[in-house]
């Protein structure tokens, strides 16, 4: 599976959100700015996320987004699937696939790989949370206090 610019974008933001918003709102612009990004492309991207309920945008002098919640209660699977959809490698692993859409859905051996490839990707997504990104991001970088133009590498 190759994670489109939607998702690796998403994660970005968020993981820029999660260290630079624990005082004050994040703006898209700043994030832009400091993760060399598209502020049309991030708003996109941010509006999915404030949907979701994973952050929370405020317009405005001194607005911006903030995470909605703890980053130790947001996964990387939360985020992906907002930005990307079902985590699957393939289309016909996907819930929603029946008979009608594949006649091999039954009997066929390479789904059942899918399958389980699909289900071990979820499993690590979803046993990392923004808090251990941020945290890992931080050590990498061997920062204890974040400079203005802290870029990731996602």
């Amino acid at each position: 599976m190759r994670m489109s610019t939607r998702g690796r974008y998403g994660l970005t933001a968020m993981l820029d959100i999660s260290i630079y918003g624990e005082v004050s709102s994040v703006t898209a612009k700043d994030i832009s700015e400091r993760q060399n990004i598209s502020v049309t492309y991030l708003e996109q991207l941010l509006s999915k996320l404030k949907r979701a309920g994973l952050v929370k945008g405020t317009r405005g002098p001194g607005g911006g987004y903030q995470l909605n919640k703890p980053p130790d209660q947001i996964t990387i699977g939360d985020i992906i699937r907002v930005l990307e959809g079902p985590i699957a490698p393939v289309y016909c692993v996907l819930p929603t696939v029946d008979a009608k859409q594949c006649d091999k859905l039954a009997k066929c051996a390479m789904r059942l790989l899918w399958k389980k490839l699909g289900d071990k990707m979820s499993e690590v997504l979803d046993s990392i949370t923004l808090k251990d990104l941020k945290e890992e991001s931080l050590a990498l970088e061997g920062k204890k206090k974040i400079k203005h133009n802290y870029v990731f590498n996602i």
